[in-house]
């Protein structure tokens, strides 16, 4: 039946196991942010968590964008299973460090999902996967953003720079 179902489609096998990663890893960023949020909550950042309460819904939306295309596809969509991730830090700067960690390793995958698609011409996955390349672009900028306002808000006023680094849009400038 596999083979049948094989001859359906046009995803190629290596395609439909690297994207079922990347499923995977959209999941686990979303824990991952999730964990953030938990803990910005708990240390009486409230606008930070809400802002990583947001993010992890966004990975969480961009796993099912993949598991979707899987599925319409004709090819097994595979539903990841998360382990454990880091719940504690030292830091609210080191909260927004590992999520630009997290960015540019999401980046860094989506780079090696094109790289896969070239090398077996899957155009129509690389088509698929150019809004992913542009919500990377977003990400990271965000991310560095966060990390930029550390060095220019002084860190005894903390207050203000959790309600600052909830506020970072993708054009770099705050929302009022």
């Amino acid at each position: 039946m596999k083979d049948i179902v094989r001859l359906r489609t046009s995803i190629k096998e290596d395609i439909e196991q690297i994207l079922n990663q990347q499923i995977l890893m959209e999941f686990e960023s979303s824990s991952k942010y999730l964990a953030m949020a938990s803990w910005c909550d708990r240390n009486g950042f409230e606008f930070s968590a809400g802002f990583f309460y947001k993010q992890s819904d966004e990975e969480r939306q961009h796993g099912l964008k993949i598991f979707h295309y899987l599925c319409d596809q004709g090819v097994v969509a595979v539903t990841p299973a998360i382990g454990a991730v880091q719940i504690e830090f030292d830091t609210l700067r080191s909260v927004f460090e590992a999520a630009l960690e997290q960015e540019i390793s999401v980046t860094n995958a989506i780079n090696r999902i094109i790289a896969t698609c070239r090398r077996e011409n899957d155009y129509i996955t690389e088509e698929f996967l150019r809004w992913y390349v542009k919500e990377q672009m977003e990400e990271e900028f965000i991310a560095r953003r966060c990390l930029d306002l550390f060095n220019l808000i002084p860190a005894d006023d903390t207050l203000r720079l959790d309600k600052e680094l909830a506020r970072v849009t993708f054009t770099g400038e705050t929302v009022d």
